[in-house]
């Protein structure tokens, strides 16, 4: 299984949360859904839990903080130094809201918006590097921004993570972006209808079956199943309305 326990480099997709607004319905759901076990939820903590895939790491769930602010997975970006990494927030036009704040020896966190008002974080490891199980079903595949100004948060982001962005062919504008030499994430257009803002896919064994399980639990299709080279993919919302897609490998890499 790909698997990670060190710091993932700068500017890496390496977290996602959710802020729920009934902890032990979400928990169930996800977990029916991607096969999810749980750890934490410790008072000194919150209650925040991590959810885990074949005993790694995969994702957090915690009380929402906020009653006004919808349930929503939140994209964490590594940081080497989220003071720095901050400071370039600002800089670059968006907004902190949480400033570097340590947790424990799990690692340090910010939250922030971008300068179109969508949220996302930062997050230094200590003894929590992030996601220790990836592009496996039930854990984090992809993490992309829908925007309605795509050179502007090109713009942000670059100036933030010195990102470097490269459109794929035949996509209508939408690019990837790295540091490096392979794809960390996506940045496109947002269209009517779908999720704006930053998003989470989930890999998982059988697209159609998630979107069953999604439904049969009160969630909502957004974009029905469509293959893809990639895969099987689907956009959906769960019974909170907080969206999220899933994707499931193209028969040839099963």
């Amino acid at each position: 299984m790909p698997a990670r326990d060190t710091p993932w480099p700068n500017g890496t997709p390496c977290w996602v949360d959710y802020g729920a607004a009934d902890l032990d319905a979400t928990k169930t759901f996800y977990a029916s859904l991607l096969g999810w076990e749980y750890t934490g939820g410790e008072p000194q903590f919150g209650g925040y839990l991590t959810a885990t895939v074949q005993g790694e790491q995969a994702a957090g769930l915690g009380p929402q903080q906020d009653p006004d602010d919808p349930p929503r997975w939140t994209t964490y970006f590594a940081a080497d130094d989220a003071a720095a990494t901050a400071a370039r927030v600002t800089q670059a036009g968006g907004t902190v809201l949480v400033a570097p704040m340590e947790v424990g020896p799990m690692g340090t966190m910010v939250i922030a918006l971008d300068p179109q008002g969508n949220p996302f974080g930062l997050w230094q490891s200590g003894l929590n590097t992030g996601v220790r199980i990836h592009n496996e079903p039930g854990a984090l595949a992809w993490n992309e921004a829908a925007v309605d100004d795509p050179d502007g948060a090109r713009a942000f982001y670059s100036a933030v993570f010195d990102f470097r962005f490269d459109e794929m062919p035949g996509s209508g504008g939408y690019t990837t972006f790295t540091t490096g030499d392979h794809p960390l994430g996506g940045l496109g257009a947002h269209a009517p209808g779908s999720p704006k803002g930053w998003t989470t896919c989930f890999a998982v064994a059988d697209t159609d079956a998630a979107v069953g399980t999604t439904e049969a639990a009160g969630g909502k299709v957004t974009m029905a199943p469509m293959d893809t080279e990639f895969g099987r993919f689907a956009v959906l919302e769960d019974p909170w309305g907080a969206p999220f897609s899933v994707m499931e490998d193209p028969p040839a890499s099963k």
